[in-house]
């Protein structure tokens, strides 16, 4: 999932490098890594095929478990298809392998980790309990085999399991130290449970033992929490240049798209999300990226086409958010009915999200505190706070305490989300109105005047509210 980059109401639960969780699809760095990864262990996964002979029986039962032909030769395993990243071709090229091939191991953990993909991908975390099923089965096939549990790792991480996904993640570099994704995982699990700098150190030595565009964009957004742009950046740019499949280039221009959109430069940012779509034009972060950054910058009949565009393929909570709140600040006829509508559509999947096993407390937390119920959103944040403690969590806790009118309990956790030096405008303006809200004059006006200086255009009602509080404070 993940963590994310991106300044603007993250309703997604992570955090981690953009999130990017380890190669197939979690949080941060994660979206375009966790593609890369994917299409990677897919292509090992057709090479598996290859080197059986190059025939492929098709048969059993479909995952939907409907009938499926009864056989076919490995040409219907699209080769095109998996190296664009196509989950749902993958999925169905890996089920057609292991119909033949049911003992192979490493083909049930390359289908877990076609599923988390399409759960990520689809916004349908329905898929989840299919991976556990298959990474059960390869488990069962070759107990404590690294890639089931790197995979494993990888699950744990996209129902917001962390500390789970942490301990996977030892499991598999035990067996192999140098298994990309478990070291991914690593770093992502750390840096969601707030554990900076051993997810440094863990960046540091994934470095060392697997460079490459993972390892890259996990180390560049560890220094972006530390609040160091200018590493984040010319980690980025290096990816960048030695970035050749679409993929790769799509999910780092990505990167740093999110990079330029948070230090609110808007130019930039849609130039690299141009980058980003024009080696994928389907890749949904750069879609989602360009529409923020187009409302941002005041183009906002294209901003909301273009989220519309994202929430009818991925129905997810950040872009959902997003788009109601771009329908509220238009205000034209039916906009409000519009906007909750994208609300109600943020509840349900989260709903969803809880019963297929996913810890939701942090986008319940985000998304409620400002469009819906305010006591639900501290007990959300109350919980998630409970289980860890990093700059998100931190900075949902104090709005949610602040929106039910707990100012001075709010305002401790409102210093912790920023004292990394995390430049994150949403952190900063939430900071500023508890600080005005405790009596702290001076210092709101401050926090205020530096959200709005370094990203103005963070959020289509945030930024009118934190303009709003800044002018009546003087």
């Amino acid at each position: 999932m993940g963590p994310r980059r991106n300044d603007a109401p993250d309703t997604s639960g992570g955090e981690a490098a953009g999130g990017a969780p380890a190669g197939t699809g979690e949080n941060a760095p994660a979206g375009a890594g966790r593609r890369r990864t994917f299409r990677r262990v897919c292509s090992a996964a057709l090479l598996a095929v290859a080197l059986t002979g190059g025939a492929v029986a098709f048969g059993a039962a479909r995952d939907d478990g409907r009938a499926a032909p009864a056989a076919a030769s490995a040409a219907a395993v699209d080769p095109g298809a998996l190296a664009g990243g196509d989950p749902d071709a993958a999925v169905t090229a890996l089920q057609a392998h292991l119909r033949a091939q049911p003992k192979d191991h490493d083909g049930w953990a390359t289908l877990a980790l076609a599923y988390v993909e399409q759960a990520r991908t689809k916004g349908d975390p329905a898929r989840y309990p299919q991976a556990e099923a298959a990474l059960k089965r390869s488990l069962a096939l070759s107990p404590g085999n690294d890639e089931a549990l790197a995979g494993r790792a990888a699950l744990a991480a996209a129902r917001h399991d962390f500390k789970g996904a942490l301990a996977d993640a030892d499991r598999a570099l035990k067996h192999n130290p140098y298994d990309e994704r478990a070291l991914c995982s690593r770093i992502d699990a750390l840096v969601e449970l707030g554990r900076y700098s051993e997810a440094e150190r863990a960046a540091d030595t994934a470095d060392a033992r697997k460079p490459g565009t993972p390892v890259f964009t996990r180390y560049a957004y560890v220094h972006e929490l530390r609040g160091d742009v200018t590493t984040a950046r010319r980690v980025l740019r290096q990816a960048l240049a030695g970035a050749t499949s679409p993929g790769d280039i799509a999910y780092v221009a990505t990167q740093l798209g999110q990079l330029a959109w948070n230090q609110g430069d808007y130019k930039d940012a849609l130039t690299y999300y141009a980058r980003a779509l024009a080696a994928d034009d389907t890749y949904l972060p750069a879609l989602e990226g360009r529409a923020r950054a187009q409302a941002a910058s005041g183009r906002r009949a294209a901003a909301v086409e273009g989220l519309e565009a994202v929430v009818a393929r991925a129905p997810l909570p950040g872009p959902l958010v997003a788009l109601g709140e771009l329908y509220e600040a238009r205000g034209a006829a039916g906009d409000q009915a519009k906007a909750r509508a994208q609300y109600t559509l943020v509840r349900a999947w989260i709903a969803l999200a809880r019963a297929n096993g996913v810890d939701a407390d942090l986008d319940t937390a985000l998304a409620a505190a400002d469009h819906g119920d305010k006591a639900a959103a501290l007990r959300a944040a109350r919980a998630e706070w409970a289980r860890r403690h990093t700059v998100h969590t931190a900075d949902a806790l104090a709005w949610a305490l602040h929106v039910n009118g707990h100012d001075e309990e709010a305002l401790r956790h409102a210093r912790e989300a920023t004292a990394t030096g995390y430049r994150n405008t949403s952190f900063l303006y939430h900071r500023g109105v508890v600080e005005l809200a405790t009596g702290h004059t001076k210092e709101g006006r401050a926090s205020l005047a530096a959200a709005l200086k370094l990203n103005p255009g963070f959020s289509p009602l945030g930024a009118a509210e934190a303009r709003k509080a800044l002018e009546a404070a003087k």
